[in-house]
């Protein structure tokens, strides 16, 4: 009888050690974002669409306008995207939108059907005065939103620059793991994530041209934007999205698609992550890919190659 009762005092002080644990960490967590509310004033514009803020970024006075399009997860694109459009705003317009659930954007309920997204972006961009013919340049699983938007506007896209793109067939195989980023959504609201080293520091930190500035305003809204429940529903109507752009078939517009090595967060091995978006190109009126020796951020890594290619891909509009 007595050592019954003991085990239930261990288990009473064990659970209750661990909730005043969670308890110090989410308080340091509320502390640690009030510091960090002086880092989280809005990089560029802040437009309204549906009634919410969508986060609008743009330099440079170029002739042609580049759009930039995150892929899922990226918690700050704007600052994601910067080691390479730096390197283009002498000689283009430059444009980020960033995405309900990221970066500057409000959080949002609601449906994430490629309709409903494509809508919000086209409507942000034009609201902050960037109006069309685009080149689109998607990473990741924003691809898919790029190429819808080919299909339904063929005339508001001049061409799509893929900087490691996700094409529909990617989707027929890849695992969304929604548990586990439902996980990190928790970590994040507690602040679990802040005891974890390292979680913060993306590849534009370590390897992209951000100043410490920048990477402190970049590790502040990585604490705010980590699997956001927008993003995991986003998530979760990928496969769906990818299906509907897949019979769309691909638009006739030039492609230039930078293929990564597949490592950095893929799930697919080198050979097969290369291959799809190849298969998929051979069907394009107008289209070739380049292959990096680098993971699935590529404009983190090949900044100052992929400007290069970019800028002569483009000459053949002018």
């Amino acid at each position: 009888m007595k050592q019954g009762k003991r085990k239930i005092n261990i288990v009473i002080i064990i659970v209750g050690a661990f909730g005043l644990f969670l308890l110090t960490v989410f308080i340091n967590h509320r502390i640690q974002t009030t510091r960090e509310s002086e880092l989280l004033l809005p990089l560029g514009d802040l437009v309204e669409v549906d009634g919410h803020n969508m986060s609008v970024y743009s330099e440079g006075t170029g002739e042609t306008t580049l759009v930039f399009m995150s892929g899922s997860g990226t918690c700050s694109p704007i600052l994601d995207f910067k080691s390479l459009y730096s390197l283009l705003s002498d000689d283009y317009k430059i444009v980020v939108v960033e995405k309900f659930g990221y970066g500057f954007s409000d959080v949002v309920n609601g449906p994430r059907d490629i309709d409903t997204i494509l809508r919000q972006t086209r409507a942000a961009i034009q609201r902050a005065g960037h109006n069309g013919p685009y080149i689109l340049c998607p990473h990741s699983m924003s691809g898919i939103e790029a190429l819808y938007w080919a299909q339904q506007y063929p005339d508001e896209v001049e061409a799509i620059i893929g900087l490691d793109m996700a094409v529909p067939q990617y989707y027929d195989a890849m695992n969304i793991r929604i548990p586990v980023m439902k996980i990190g959504q928790y970590a994040a609201a507690l602040g679990i994530t802040r005891l974890i080293p390292g979680v913060s520091e993306s590849d534009a930190i370590k390897y992209g041209t951000l100043t410490d500035e920048e990477k402190a305003i970049y590790r502040a809204v990585f604490y705010s934007r980590t699997a956001t429940a927008t993003m995991i529903e986003e998530a979760k109507s990928i496969k769906g999205n990818a299906d509907v752009v897949n019979l769309g078939g691909v638009p006739p517009v030039p492609m230039l698609l930078f293929i990564s090595d597949g490592s950095g967060g893929t799930g697919f091995d080198m050979e097969t992550w290369r291959q799809i978006p190849k298969d998929y190109l051979s069907m394009a009126q107008n289209g070739k890919f380049i292959e990096l020796d680098c993971p699935h951020y590529v404009h983190d890594y090949e900044y100052e190659r992929i400007s290069k290619e970019m800028k002569s891909f483009l000459d053949t509009f002018e």
